[in-house]
């Protein structure tokens, strides 16, 4: 069993009463900007062992009858055919999905508002798909010289001009499908509105990382770093919450260069500030719940590592920048992390060279390091999957789990029918073939009961793998990275 870090009912708990005092503090209505993920916070739970990727959204379950959810999309987005690279699915496709999530948990969502709205066809066409749903939309309009434009911004021509966001209970919960919403600005347009109308409401914001009461560069904050090194996010010490508390905290450039601004907001809105520094806007208790410090340290330094791989990858694919890697090697020195620490990435590249043809390698639950490599049948993907299912299920390397009299129907099928190139077998081809297989065969159908103790395990490539078998080993919980490398020297991958 993985060791744990982090102890994730404690942190439902105390998270939940945290945001009840933040609510009484406001008298009884909060405009809450969530970042991250909601409930697929896998970065969180793979850098703090015991963190649960849906415990954001169980924390909500738990105050369900308080929560009101609003969700903001970019107009600017939406004309763009913005894309989740997660999940291949647009942005305001995505704002569909969520709802139903939303909904499918037992939480109210009251609506949509479509931020930088400036009449774009296919913003207009989104309001009238959600409108036939049902669904309320709402829209807010650019502001010249937003954010530091701050008397225009909190006047009826800044402000003032959007739409009032109609709100029904104590908690307003605003998210989003992806970064520059305009989340903020939507919390501080509500906030405005609720003023005139003499209600007196709050803000706050709920951002997992950086873990404020953490060091700056414990490897939990610099795993952060690495993980938005594309978006220019740097941790650093709240300047505002050393000189009114002379306590040091850790938040990130872009909170820190904005508070200035927000507070003066702020203050032209409601007359005085609630807060001191930007630490004082969030309600993030994560650092309390960590149990056992020398998990997450070892958790986030092999997370470095995936993402420095992960960007690599990317450069050589086109869709990177060499400056991401550079930032991405700067974290791996500030953290000490070197490839040393997968066991997965030298056995692979071992294998490899003593077999001379692209293979990959796998670190099981129990710390044994299985490899595997590509033959005329298999990839490398394939063949590693295999050797860990046997592995986990004690069997011998002298039994097949899928016979030759199997595999190469299969493989003809594909050249000679489908016209395949290559007739290897992808992960997800294996599979169905190891499930037909355990028809006849008992191995292969304990090799397939091992198929939920991979959730969590690390494997390494020395060549960059299909999309086919990443999203396989993904699916499977694998986390696998790659060598920046093709296994040929076509110039078009897929």
């Amino acid at each position: 069993m993985a060791a744990i870090g982090f102890d994730n009912q404690k942190y439902l708990t105390i998270q939940s009463q945290q945001i009840k005092e933040r609510i009484s503090q406001f008298g009884g209505k909060l405009y809450l900007e969530f970042g991250g993920k909601l409930f697929d916070d896998y970065h969180a739970s793979r850098v703090l062992p015991g963190f649960e990727p849906d415990s954001k959204i169980r924390m909500l379950q738990q105050l369900r009858e308080d929560v009101e959810i609003v969700i903001a999309i970019n107009a600017a987005d939406i004309e763009k055919n913005k894309m989740r690279g997660d999940l291949g699915i647009r942005y305001d496709d995505d704002v569909l999905r969520l709802i139903d999530i939303f909904r499918g948990l037992g939480l109210y969502v009251g609506s949509v508002v479509l931020t930088q709205y400036s009449g774009q066809g296919a913003a207009d066409a989104f309001l009238n798909r959600l409108k036939t749903l049902g669904i309320r939309c709402f829209r807010h309009y650019p502001i010249p010289g937003y954010p530091s434009n701050v008397p225009f911004i909190v006047s009826e021509e800044g402000l003032g001009k959007n739409d009032y966001i109609e709100t029904s209970h104590s908690l307003i919960v605003v998210t989003a499908p992806g970064p520059g919403s305009g989340k903020m600005a939507t919390c501080l347009s509500q906030l405005y509105h609720e003023h005139k109308r003499g209600i007196q409401a709050g803000y706050a914001k709920f951002e997992t990382f950086p873990i404020w009461n953490l060091p700056l560069k414990h490897p939990v904050n610099l795993a952060y770093e690495a993980a938005t090194a594309d978006l220019d996010d740097v941790n650093m010490i709240d300047p505002f919450h050393l000189e009114a508390y002379g306590k040091t905290t850790v938040n990130y450039n872009r909170d820190v260069e904005i508070f200035p601004v927000l507070n003066a907001i702020f203050q032209r809105i409601q007359g005085s500030s609630p807060y001191q520094s930007p630490t004082d806007m969030g309600v993030n208790m994560a650092g309390y719940c960590i149990v056992n410090d020398d998990v997450c340290c070892d958790a986030s330094r092999q997370e470095i590592l995936r993402r420095y791989y992960t960007a690599c990858m990317e450069l050589v694919q086109g869709k990177g920048s060499e400056a991401t890697v550079r930032k991405l090697e700067l974290v791996m020195n500030q953290a000490g992390v070197t490839a040393e620490i997968c066991p997965a990435v030298a056995a692979s590249l071992q294998k490899a060279q003593d077999t001379g043809a692209p293979a990959g390698a796998m670190v099981l639950p129990d710390g044994r390091v299985v490899t595997g490599k590509t033959s005329g049948t298999l990839g490398a993907a394939s063949a590693l999957l295999l050797n860990a299912l046997k592995a986990l299920g004690g069997i011998g390397d002298q039994f097949e789990l899928i016979s030759a009299q199997v595999l190469e129907p299969v493989c003809r099928l594909k050249t000679e029918y489908l016209k395949h190139k290559n007739p290897r077998l992808h992960t997800d081809e294996v599979l169905l073939t190891l499930a037909i297989s355990a028809l006849t065969n008992p191995l292969a159908e304990l090799a397939q009961q091992q198929l939920p103790k991979l959730r969590g395990c690390d494997a390494h490539f020395t060549v960059i793998l299909n999309e086919e078998d990443l999203a396989l080993l993904k699916r499977l919980g694998i986390r696998a990275t790659c060598e920046p490398r093709y296994e040929n020297k076509c110039l078009y991958h897929k």
